[in-house]
């Protein structure tokens, strides 16, 4: 996995704060320092506080995915890397969104916006 070079202080830091020492210490963890759960993470994160915050009311983190994906494909990574990036083996009905990605949703344009700083939104190659 590669990490992007502008955020591994932070990383580091928090690995440092808040995780075990040893290679197999949990990134994040949950209640007890166990595993962090689904079910538990809208709570122990803040997640709808944060994206309401951000005026991205309803933004689920696996929409973040979704988006990566998305631009990934828009930058012309390939299916097999998309595939990859998605934990799939089968080129089945998902693939289709990956090559021919639709525009994106107003939600996530405005997130994209938010988080590179841009004023509108790039556009989309044909």
């Amino acid at each position: 996995m590669s990490v992007p070079a502008a955020i591994l202080p932070d990383l580091v830091a928090h690995l440092a704060k808040h995780t075990q020492p040893g290679p197999n210490a949990l990134v994040f963890t949950g209640v007890k320092d166990g595993p962090l759960r689904r079910s538990g993470f809208n709570k122990l994160s803040g997640w709808p506080h944060v994206v309401t915050g951000m005026g991205l009311p309803g933004l689920h983190f696996h929409d973040l995915r979704h988006e990566g994906n998305t631009l990934a494909a828009d930058m012309g990574v390939s299916l097999r890397n998309l595939m990859a990036r998605r934990a799939t083996t089968t080129n089945g009905p998902r693939s289709s969104t990956s090559t021919s990605p639709a525009p994106p949703t107003a939600r996530s344009q405005t997130a994209w916006m938010r988080c590179s700083g841009s004023r509108r939104p790039r556009a989309r190659p044909r």
